[in-house]
């Protein structure tokens, strides 16, 4: 029996990149058909981008773009426009991601599309919304997260290194493809009751701002007492009218930080991150776990106000504890008694943990060719009866014949589109 969620689900995925094709490879991997158009002749941006090899895709391109059909087409040709025209006419879905009035241009805005194929959910990837004075900007994915206040409350808050810091995982790009991936299947629940589709507009910028909904809190809270009690500044030092930059402080209101371990002269990512939760039997647990039976009757840390107005004490003492073991042997010893600890796992340890293969967390793809096997992300829920498969990338214009031939075009007529540079690009650069 196949439970895939999106069995039968058609979808024209007009987008490059990486905010919409984290998007439509979700769809694929849940069993959507998804055909990706791409520019005759060089394809999507990411495939020649970081490459490893020249005359390969890169691991841009094919951490994106798995389980898709790769069909080459220039939409601006009368011929490309037809074919173009009938994708659509069969489609569930429509998403792109060109910058703003490209599509309108091209003649397939949603109004156009809407007209097509009424059934049809029409899906928009912006840098801003519409309402927005940024959005003339030119959307990139540091953009978004500085226009949406991530980059001004990430980072040191003192020092030579008190800058705004965009963080290093893609708040505006894969985020955002996982936003629009709600915004569609909501639109494809709707329909069910409707009948027809609606105009999804997803912006890079509330992706982010979604993401940085706690500091929208803690912007209120300021206003109010003119301090934040789980900041690293308080008590001592004054706060501005703005949620500052934090360090590595918990986002809530409990006691977290990062902790140098036994190596971290020479391993970068030798720290632990430990928190002290506010409830009176946690904070007696992790005094015992410590060794740190005394803060349980001195009244400058047994309770969490006091905490909060001796961290710096409290920090220093944790970071004496730490130092002279492993981050796992910290994260071993905290963990046997509650304490919420983890380690900072870099890169290479998180991608030689075999527990993290498990079909969903990591997966490994087969390219096949030069490439060879590649690591990826896998769809990051699980479904109780459902196992998606994750099969490999599309060549550049694969699967042009086949999508052609699926809407009825003969032979002759799909020779006729190489010559004419509706699915080839023309020699020489003729038009």
């Amino acid at each position: 029996m196949n439970t895939a969620p999106l069995q039968g689900i058609k979808v024209v995925d007009f987008t490059n990149v990486q905010s919409g094709p984290s998007c439509t490879q979700l769809l694929a991997w849940l069993g959507a058909d998804v055909v990706k158009i791409e520019r005759p002749g060089s394809g999507d941006a990411t495939r020649n981008e970081i490459q490893f090899a020249p005359d390969c895709p890169s691991y841009y391109f094919l951490q994106l773009n798995s389980d898709k059909k790769s069909l080459t087409l220039d939409a601006a040709t009368p011929d490309g426009k037809a074919i173009l025209t009938k994708l659509i006419e069969g489609a569930d879905i429509f998403i792109e991601n060109l910058h703003p009035g490209a599509m309108d241009k091209l003649g397939f805005s949603w109004e156009n599309v809407h007209k097509i194929n009424p059934r049809c959910i029409y899906a928009t990837i912006k840098g801003f919304p519409v309402s927005s004075k940024y959005a003339h900007l030119k959307a990139y994915e540091p953009v978004a997260q500085v226009t949406a206040g991530a980059a001004s409350t990430t980072g040191w808050w003192e020092g030579d290194n008190d800058v705004p810091t965009q963080s290093g995982a893609a708040l505006g790009d894969s985020n955002t493809g996982m936003h629009v991936t709600i915004g569609i299947l909501a639109a494809l629940v709707q329909r069910q009751h409707t009948g027809e589709g609606c105009f999804v507009y997803q912006s890079m910028h509330n992706a982010c701002l979604n993401l940085c909904r706690i500091k929208t809190r803690d912007q209120l809270t300021l206003d109010k007492l003119g301090y934040l009690t789980q900041f690293p500044q308080y008590p001592d030092q004054k706060f501005p009218d703005f949620v500052p930059r934090s360090g590595n402080q918990e986002g809530s209101g409990v006691l977290g930080w990062t902790y140098k371990c036994k190596g971290w002269e020479t391993d970068p990512n030798a720290y632990a991150y430990i928190i002290f939760q506010r409830g009176k039997k946690d904070f007696e647990l992790a005094c015992k776990a410590f060794g740190f039976e005394d803060w349980l009757t001195n009244p400058d840390f047994n309770t969490a106000d006091a905490r909060d107005r001796h961290k710096q004490q409290l920090i220093a003492r944790v970071q004496e504890w730490a130092i002279d073991k492993t981050k796992f042997e910290v994260t071993e010893i905290l963990s046997k008694a509650g304490v919420p600890v983890a380690p900072v796992l870099n890169t290479r340890e998180i991608m030689t943990d075999e527990s993290l293969y498990d079909g969903n967390t990591l997966v490994r793809i087969n390219q096949g060719g030069k490439v060879g096997e590649f690591v990826t992300v896998g769809v990051p829920f699980t479904l109780s009866n459902f196992q998606p498969t994750y099969g490999p990338c599309p060549e550049l214009g694969g699967n042009t014949d086949e999508v052609l031939r699926g809407l009825g075009y003969t032979d002759e007529q799909i020779a006729t589109f190489a010559k004419n540079g509706t699915t080839h690009p023309l020699p020489n650069g003729k038009m």
